[in-house]
């Protein structure tokens, strides 16, 4: 029995271990481009202010 459960291990050690690699990379995925966006949308409201200004201004 004891082999029953190391072979039952070391069979989906490796499922596993794909697994977390995938969810690692795809959780810094996710991350990189949430925090792109938001850099993106603070960019376009410093530009959509100063264009503001420009036009009240001038």
């Amino acid at each position: 029995m004891d082999d029953f459960w190391a072979n039952a291990i070391w069979s989906l050690a490796p499922t596993v271990l794909i697994g977390l690699i995938f969810w690692f990379v795809m959780r810094a995925l996710m991350r990189a481009d949430r925090n792109e966006r938001k850099a993106y949308a603070r960019i376009e409201a410093e530009e959509r202010a100063k264009r503001a200004r420009e036009r009240h201004a001038g």
